[in-house]
């Protein structure tokens, strides 16, 4: 078991020992889904901490949609729930970047991208080549993708 996955299961039992309803069922949904990602393909095997990391990041990202989507539809209990199961989650999560640190790498990126001759709209997937590996884990692709597609058009 990796040590993410461990932490996440000693977790879950210290929230059921302290009867914290919202972080056992978040905790619990997110080792399901962990499972679940464990088992799907040809063979069962066993997720690495970057693997389980990314399952994580994927069920709050689907947390903070259906709080949008609650919000929106004014449900706002249900809203306020899936934004407390978003915190629990994130909590699992590296420290996002800030947008000022991610301008600041994508900005390096187009400017590696300049200098290997690419310039313009067109060079976005040579830009998201060199900043992906920098930035992953540490922001969603579509915030990174709005930030060069500012930078490539300005």
């Amino acid at each position: 078991m990796t040590t993410l996955k461990s932490k996440l299961q000693a977790d879950l039992n210290a929230a059921i020992k302290e009867r914290d309803e919202l972080r056992s069922s978040t905790l619990r949904l997110t080792l399901a889904a962990i499972q679940k990602e464990e088992v799907a393909g040809t063979s069962k095997r066993e997720l690495s901490d970057d693997e389980v990391q990314k399952v994580i990041a994927k069920e709050a990202k689907k947390r903070r949609e259906a709080a949008e989507a609650f919000a929106q539809g004014g449900r706002a209990e249900s809203a306020e729930r899936e934004k407390a199961e978003g915190v629990v989650l994130a909590e699992y999560l590296p420290k996002q970047l800030s947008d000022d640190e991610l301008q600041q790498i994508v900005t390096q990126a187009v400017e590696e991208a300049k200098a290997a001759g690419a310039e313009g709209p067109r060079a976005m997937g040579q830009v998201m080549k060199i900043v992906n590996p920098k930035v992953a884990g540490l922001a969603e692709g579509g915030r990174v993708a709005a930030v060069v597609k500012k930078l490539l058009a300005g």
